[in-house]
């Protein structure tokens, strides 16, 4: 290389070198920007809840306080206590837990039916089924509240557990089909066609093959049905009364004509929410496996 065009060179390598160090800086600021307003987001998302739990356990005092307390500095017990003997408090956790129960296992069961017969099998309307799926899930909750009451009334099954575990599987029944299709498909008949022909019976491959490979499925699909019956509260207070109330309309109970025990109503939120927490920890690796499973085919 001649002398003339080594500075020409050098150059070029100077400004190939400033454009990467400019497109390092810019990708940087875009990483930080991201990572901040993610942040933000996640600080809005949770500060309801931390207020929720620190509320739990101050005093009257200072719930009552028109300075905020920001941290409870002599954090107490006596809402939990009073939640817990409240009139109807453990009767509403038994009815929640009994209604969450035969919810979820009722839809289960038959959305995983479903989901395969729509998944498998190839029959007329299956398509119209799929677009009807869809579009129940678009229609709005207190549009029907008047017709299921008329319609539970009908068969005597207002004020009646029984009544509401139907009502909230018809609700969750076609997200849960929607969501197992997906995960049906995801597994290859292949794999049952291979285990028959090795032997198994047609329900022996189905409970085989199928049915382990789509349990991740079961528990993501289980996650979501067990939150809408415990967190749901416009059926339950239409459909049930005082004795056989669930825990959301207990909780709404707190709040009277004479005020809103703040405290208390913080505390039952709080001990509300353990049991939903506790159950995703429980089953959030399976729950992060099964989502990934679900989106192969869709």
């Amino acid at each position: 290389m001649s002398t003339s065009t080594q500075p020409i060179a050098a150059s070029r390598e100077t400004s190939t070198a400033a454009v990467s160090v400019r497109r390092q800086s810019r990708r940087r600021f875009k990483r930080i920007g991201a990572d901040v307003a993610g942040l933000l987001v996640f600080v809005v998302m949770i500060f309801p809840v931390y207020w929720m739990i620190a509320t739990a356990f101050k005093s009257g005092d200072a719930i009552a306080s028109l300075t905020p307390t920001w941290f409870p500095t002599h954090p107490t017990l006596a809402n939990f206590r009073d939640a817990v003997s409240r009139p109807f408090f453990w009767s509403s956790v038994r009815n929640s837990v009994i209604v969450v129960v035969a919810t979820v296992s009722f839809s289960l069961v038959v959305a995983f039916l479903a989901a395969v017969a729509i998944a498998r099998f190839k029959f007329y309307g299956r398509k119209a089924m799929m677009v009807a799926i869809v579009l129940v899930q678009m229609i709005p909750l207190v549009a029907l509240i008047i017709p299921m009451y008329v319609l539970l009334a009908r068969v005597h099954l207002t004020d009646n557990l029984l009544g509401l575990i139907l009502t909230y599987f018809a609700f969750v029944l076609p997200y849960t089909v929607w969501m197992l299709r997906g995960f049906v498909l995801g597994v290859p008949a292949e794999l049952e066609e291979a285990a028959m022909v090795d032997g198994c019976s047609r329900l022996g491959a189905f409970f085989r093959i199928l049915v382990p490979l789509v349990a991740p499925g079961f528990v993501a699909t289980s996650i979501y049905a067990a939150i809408q019956a415990w967190n749901e509260y416009i059926l339950a207070y239409v459909l049930l009364k005082q004795h056989n109330e669930t825990i959301t309309v207990w909780l709404a109970s707190l709040t009277t004509l004479r005020g809103t025990a703040w405290g208390t109503l913080m505390a039952g939120s709080t001990l509300i929410a353990l049991p939903i927490v506790g159950f995703f920890l429980l089953v959030q690796h399976r729950v992060a496996a099964g989502l990934t499973a679900g989106a192969v085919k869709g």
